[in-house]
C-alpha cells in the first residue's frame, strides 16, 4: 500500500498544507471549508502517533497498515480536490465538472471515515482528549456521508484514484452512469406522531457514537440497500434539466430565480439565506430574491417519473406539490400567533403544532412563513396550553436541519431552558427533546452547554417520568460529547444520578442510558473521581458478569478508563471478580467489547506482575 510508507511527520506537513489552502467563494465554499476543518481535527492524533511507539508490533502489521493507508490516501485526495476546487468557477465549467467535484467529496469523506473507524487504539497510547477529537471528526464525517448520499463502495475507491488535474473540471467527460449521484438527501424523516422518530434517532445516536463496528455495519447496509436500486436507475439517465444545479437531485419544487435559472427551492433558499447575492450557476448578481414556481418543469418531472415507473420525489401528488397550496393558510395562522386574544393564539399554535408534525414540507413552509421567532416568544407565555404547544412546535420544526439554524438565531435556547425548568412535565419533556435535536449540530453543543441547560436536564433525569428521563438522558449524552460540557454535567450532579440508576430497580430500563453516558464522561478527571467516590466499581463488575451485551461492553469501557494508569484500582477490580467475565467478553463480545476487555486484561496482567 502506498500510504504505509508515509511517516507521521510527512502527514503532519500534508495536513498543514491543506489548512493553508484558501477557500474562495463559490458553489462548494461550505463543503471545502467543512472538509478542511475536519482534516485539521486530526492534527493532534497524528502528533501522538508520531511521538508514540506501537504497543504490539506484531498486531500492527495488518490493522495499522490498513487504516494508515486509508488515511494517507484520503488526505492526499483532499489536498488535490481542495487545490482544484479553489479555482473552480461554475460559469466556465460543465455540469459534469460540478458532479465530478461532488463525487470526489463523497469519495474523500467515505475514505476518511473508513480510516478513523478502523483506527487501532490499542496499538498506540492515545490520550482520552485526542480520542474524543477523533470521534468528533468521525461523527461529522458520518453526517456528511448522510447528506451526500450512498454510492457503491467500488465507485468510492475508484473515485479516489482518479487524478485531479488543473483543467480536469473543464475538459473531463464522465459516463452517464458515473455522473448519476444519489444526491444530498435529508437526514431526518417526518414522524407520524410527535417525537416518535426523534426518540428512534436518539437511540441510534447513542448506539453508533459508542460502537465503532456499528458504523461499518451501517455503511455496508447502506451500500447493500442501494445496490438493487442503483442497478435499476443506472439504466436510466435523468434529464439534466430535471436536476437541481446545486444539489444534483431530481427536483421536487423547482423555482426560477431572477437570472432565469431553475433550482430546487430548499437549496436556493439556503444559498440566499447564507448571504450569497449571485446566481450559483451563472455567478450573475441577482436583481431580486423572488422565487417563482416553475410549474411547467414540475409537471414534466412528474410525467417523466410516471412514464419510467420511478417514485416521484416527496412533495408530489398528481404533479402538484403537497401542502404548497396550504401556504396561505399557514401564513394566516402565523399572523394569528400575534393576536391580542389568548384564545385565538392558543388555537393558532395548536393548529401549527398539528401541521408541523405531519411532514417535512409543512416544517419548511411554517419556517418560511416566519413562524419561528413568534413561536419562540410564545415559549414564555403564561397560558399553559399555549406554552406546551409552542415548545412542541419548535421541537417538530427542529427536525428539519435548516430550521435548527433559524431556531438558534431566534435566541430560542434561553426560553427553552426556562420551559425545561418551570414548565409542565409534558412541556419539560419536549424542551429536553428539543435541546437534543438542536445539539445534533456540533456548534450548538457549546451554546446550549453554556446556557444553564445541563443542571435542568440533570434535574429532569432524577425526577422526571420514564419518558422525561429518556429525553433528558439523550440530550445529556449528546451535550457531553463536547469536552467542555463534561465538567458542567459533573458539577450539576449527573454522576450520582446515573449511579443511582445502575442499582435502582425502578430505573432498570435506564441502565443502558446510564452506562452509555458514564462511558462518555469517564475520560474526564472530575467525572472519574466522582464515579469512584460513588463506589461504582462493584456495580460495574456485576453488570460485567450478568448484564446484556451492550451493557457489558460499556461497563468494560468505563472500567478501562477508570483503571488505566491506576494500579490500585486494577488490583481492586481483580479482587471483585472482573477477570472471568472479562475473559468471556474478550472471546464472545462485540468487536469493541473484545478490544476493551483485552486491553483491561493486559493491564491486570501487568499489575499482577
Amino acid at each position: 500500500m502506498a500510504g504505509v510508507n508515509v511517516s507521521p511527520a510527512s502527514l503532519l506537513e500534508l495536513i498543514a498544507e491543506i489548512a493553508e489552502i484558501p477557500i474562495n467563494a463559490g458553489v462548494f465554499k461550505k463543503d471545502c471549508a467543512d472538509l478542511t476543518r475536519r482534516v485539521c481535527l486530526l492534527t493532534h492524533l497524528v502528533e501522538e502517533i508520531r511521538d508514540s511507539k506501537p504497543i504490539d508490533s506484531a498486531a500492527a502489521s495488518s490493522s495499522e497498515n490498513d487504516w494508515w493507508s486509508d488515511l494517507v490516501v484520503g488526505l492526499q485526495a483532499a489536498k488535490r480536490l481542495l487545490s482544484s476546487a479553489t479555482r473552480f468557477q461554475a460559469r466556465d465549467s460543465s455540469d459534469g465538472a460540478v458532479k465530478r467535484i461532488s463525487f470526489q467529496l463523497q469519495c474523500i469523506t467515505w475514505r476518511l471515515e473508513k480510516a478513523l473507524s478502523n483506527l487501532p487504539y490499542d496499538l498506540y497510547d492515545i490520550s482520552d482528549e485526542v480520542g474524543e477529537q477523533v470521534e468528533l471528526a468521525r461523527s461529522q464525517l458520518r453526517r456528511a456521508m448522510q447528506r451526500y448520499g450512498s454510492l457503491n463502495s467500488n465507485k468510492f475507491l475508484n473515485g479516489l484514484s482518479e487524478p485531479m488535474e488543473r483543467d480536469a473540471f473543464s475538459n473531463v467527460k464522465i459516463k452517464a452512469e458515473e455522473e448519476k449521484l444519489e444526491g444530498i438527501s435529508e437526514t431526518v424523516v417526518p414522524f407520524g406522531e410527535e417525537k416518535k422518530q426523534l426518540r428512534k434517532s436518539s437511540s441510534i445516536s447513542l448506539a453508533f457514537y459508542l460502537s465503532k463496528d456499528a458504523d461499518t455495519d451501517r455503511l455496508d447496509k447502506m451500500v447493500t440497500k442501494n445496490t438493487d436500486e442503483s442497478k435499476k436507475s443506472d439504466k436510466l439517465t435523468i434529464p439534466v434539466d430535471f436536476l437541481c444545479p446545486v444539489s444534483l437531485e431530481l427536483m421536487k419544487d423547482p423555482v426560477i430565480v431572477a437570472t432565469g435559472q431553475t433550482y430546487e427551492r430548499a437549496y436556493i433558499q439556503r444559498w440566499i439565506d447564507c448571504g450569497n447575492l449571485t446566481c450559483p450557476k451563472t455567478q450573475q448578481k441577482l436583481e431580486n430574491f423572488t422565487l417563482t414556481p416553475n410549474y411547467v418543469l414540475r409537471s414534466l418531472i412528474s410525467r417523466w417519473c410516471a412514464e419510467h415507473n420511478i417514485e416521484q420525489p416527496v412533495g408530489y401528488i398528481n404533479g402538484r406539490s403537497r401542502n404548497r397550496g396550504d401556504m396561505s393558510v399557514i401564513k394566516a395562522l402565523v399572523h394569528k400567533l400575534s393576536s391580542r386574544s389568548v384564545e385565538e393564539r392558543r388555537n393558532a399554535v395548536s393548529e401549527i403544532r398539528s401541521l408541523s408534525k405531519r411532514s417535512t414540507d409543512n416544517r419548511i413552509l411554517i419556517a418560511e412563513a416566519g413562524a419561528i421567532p413568534v413561536l419562540v416568544n410564545l415559549l414564555t407565555s403564561e397560558d399553559v396550553a399555549t406554552q406546551e404547544n409552542a415548545i412542541t412546535c419548535v421541537l417538530n420544526l427542529s427536525i428539519y436541519d435548516n430550521n435548527k439554524e433559524l431556531i438558534m438565531f431566534a435566541g430560542a435556547v434561553t426560553s427553552i431552558v426556562q420551559v425545561l425548568r418551570a414548565g409542565t412535565m409534558e412541556a419539560r419533556e419536549n424542551a429536553a427533546a428539543t435541546l437534543f435535536s438542536l445539539s445534533l449540530a456540533d456548534e450548538n453543543k457549546i451554546i446550549i452547554g453554556g446556557s444553564g441547560a445541563i443542571p435542568a436536564l440533570v434535574d429532569l433525569l432524577e425526577i422526571g417520568t420514564p419518558r422525561g428521563k429518556k429525553d433528558a438522558a439523550t440530550a445529556l449524552f449528546n451535550l457531553c460529547i463536547y469536552q467542555g460540557n463534561k465538567g458542567r454535567a459533573v458539577r450539576a450532579g449527573i454522576v450520582s444520578a446515573l449511579v443511582k440508576m445502575l442499582s435502582d430497580s425502578s430505573s432498570h430500563r435506564m441502565v443502558d442510558e446510564a452506562l452509555t453516558i458514564l462511558s462518555v464522561l469517564a475520560s474526564n478527571l472530575d467525572a472519574k473521581a466522582a464515579i469512584v467516590k460513588a463506589n461504582t466499581l462493584p456495580a460495574l463488575i456485576g453488570i460485567l458478569q450478568t448484564g446484556q451485551a451492550r451493557n457489558r461492553e460499556n461497563a468494560a469501557a468505563i472500567l478501562l478508563s477508570l483503571c488505566k494508569r491506576d494500579t490500585e484500582k486494577l488490583v481492586s477490580i481483580g479482587r471483585l471478580g472482573a477477570v472471568v467475565p472479562l475473559m468471556d467478553l474478550s472471546n464472545n463480545g462485540t468487536e469493541r467489547g473484545k478490544r476493551k476487555a483485552t486491553s483491561l486484561l493486559e493491564l491486570l496482567r501487568k499489575a499482577c506482575q
